[in-house]
């Protein structure tokens, strides 16, 4: 499989692109009317698998996704389920595909006066607004959606008032048990606080052919093992230290935690070789809690250019407790300007706050920013909008893969990839855990993976050691549990 295809095969689809395949089908032979159906029947089998029979209402918006709603309250009700529809709009005043579906509908139908139309149901289908909507969700329609609190909600597409590009909450959004779209997944479900309200997410292949991406050449994807795994490396035997990778950790002179567990991380990712630059003064404490560590001294600026440009090393990391002085701002110019691949995180980014395009500016080689919010602030204050475009216009602007952590951490590199992470689990909001994924990713790089791919894959690694652990988490153990993530990776 090439890396087209693999970047395609988890695509996510913003709201145009997923008009644009729905376009495509229709003109290749699809039916609009086919695609409905197959979306009701769809989500209608996945309530049936789920819920028993139940007093259930459809809410039905003036779109598209109210003629999911006719065609779900019909096949239901096939089933024996008691079915009600509640509309936005007059049974009159639908169009296409959508009215012929609601002239199928011969149960219980009325138009919506307000929350109380919800009467007794138990499970309510909200098929309102799709992923598109533009504005806030006001009137009526918000107070059925408020209304439907502490009930079984099933959304269709995304729940209403959430934007499927942004994952923004427009006024009002009932949270969902089950998200049910169609075809791809849209970034709204990823991306906070979307995320958080679309419940369990089931895509449905309701017949649109995969061949419409050649057309639509989709530039997000989920991040997952499908997008790297092929490009992970695996020691052979003919492999030394150095041919597998030799990564070097800058560390600071006070805060040493930070630097040493991401001289840790390196290592448990696979690099071959990890060297710790230290500053003279604190090079105790890191030989003695270092043991299998290269801890290499260094005075000054000019000290530490002579390990940056070891003809052996493959990629550096400046950043962790680094120290938010002048000089960490010298030394992570330094380092960008030899061209060595290179990884900037935590102090060595915030240096840089009121002078970006000094850091911009020095870029010669490979190079991951790894901010969190704060971070990315104090380096792009000018960038608005939602996550997504903030983060490419970043990438583009520092031609840096830029990776912006959260919950919904999302990685863009300067030629228009992007992959937003879902495998982090809220544990990782301790202490440490950024250094520790840090040092996954500068191994990641000094084994070869070219930047975008490293800061996929460290993320998800990352991600996927907390989940091992669960509750009670601490940096130190994300590091202990790599190579359990690395094992089931390589083990398939």
């Amino acid at each position: 499989m090439t890396a087209v295809q693999r970047f395609r095969e988890t695509a996510l689809l913003t709201v145009a692109e997923m008009y644009r395949a729905d376009s495509l089908a229709i003109e290749g032979g699809v039916p609009g009317l086919t695609l409905m159906e197959n979306a009701g029947r769809a989500i209608a089998e996945r309530i049936m698998a789920r819920w028993p029979s139940q007093e259930t209402v459809i809410l039905c918006g003036p779109g598209n996704n109210g003629g999911d709603g006719f065609v779900v309250a019909r096949l239901l009700s096939e089933q024996g389920w008691p079915v009600r529809v509640v509309s936005l709009v007059a049974r009159s005043a639908f169009k296409g595909d959508a009215q012929a579906n609601a002239e199928r509908w011969d149960g219980p139908f009325v138009e919506a006066s307000g929350a109380a139309d919800l009467g007794e149901a138990t499970l309510v289908l909200d098929a309102l607004f799709g992923a598109g909507l533009s504005k806030d969700v006001e009137g009526v329609a918000a107070e059925l959606l408020s209304a439907a609190k502490g009930r079984t909600v099933v959304a269709v597409d995304v729940p209403s008032g959430v934007h499927g590009d942004t994952g923004a909450v427009l006024g009002v959004a009932a949270e969902a048990a089950l998200t049910v779209t169609f075809f791809r997944k849209k970034p709204g479900h990823l991306l906070m606080p979307g995320r958080s309200l679309c419940g369990e997410v089931c895509v449905a292949d309701i017949g649109i052919p995969d061949t419409v991406l050649e057309s639509i050449a989709p530039q997000q994807v989920e991040n997952g093992p499908d997008l790297w795994k092929e490009d992970l490396r695996w020691p052979g035997p003919g492999d030394h230290k150095y041919s597998r990778g030799y990564a070097l950790v800058v560390g600071g002179p006070v805060l040493t935690g930070a630097a040493r567990l991401a001289a840790r991380a390196a290592q448990r990712a696979g690099a071959g070789a990890v060297g710790l630059a230290a500053p003279v003064d604190a090079q105790t404490i890191y030989k003695v809690s270092l043991e299998s560590v290269m801890i290499q001294p260094f005075r000054d600026t000019a000290s530490l250019r002579d390990l940056v440009e070891n003809e052996k090393l493959d990629a550096v990391l400046m950043g962790p407790g680094a120290g938010l002085v002048t000089a960490t701002r010298e030394r992570a110019s330094m380092a960008l300007r030899s061209a060595r691949a290179a990884v900037l995180d935590a102090d060595a980014l915030s240096v840089y706050e009121g002078a970006p395009d000094l850091l911009f500016d020095s870029v010669r080689g490979p190079v991951i920013l790894t901010p969190h919010e704060g971070e990315f602030c104090r380096l792009f204050p000018d960038l608005s909008g939602g996550r997504l475009l903030r983060v490419r216009a970043a990438a583009a602007r520092s031609n840096c893969v830029i990776l912006l952590k959260g919950f919904d951490t999302t990685i863009a590199a300067p030629d228009g990839r992007l992959a937003i992470n879902r495998n982090a689990p809220p544990d990782l909001a301790t202490a440490g855990a950024g250094d520790v994924l840090a040092g996954i990713v500068v191994a990641l790089m000094a084994q070869g993976l070219e930047p975008f791919l490293a800061a996929c894959a460290g993320c998800w690694i990352h991600g996927a050691a907390a989940a091992k652990f669960g509750p009670g988490l601490i940096a130190e153990d994300l590091v202990e549990l790599i190579p359990a993530v690395l094992r089931d990776l390589r083990n398939g």
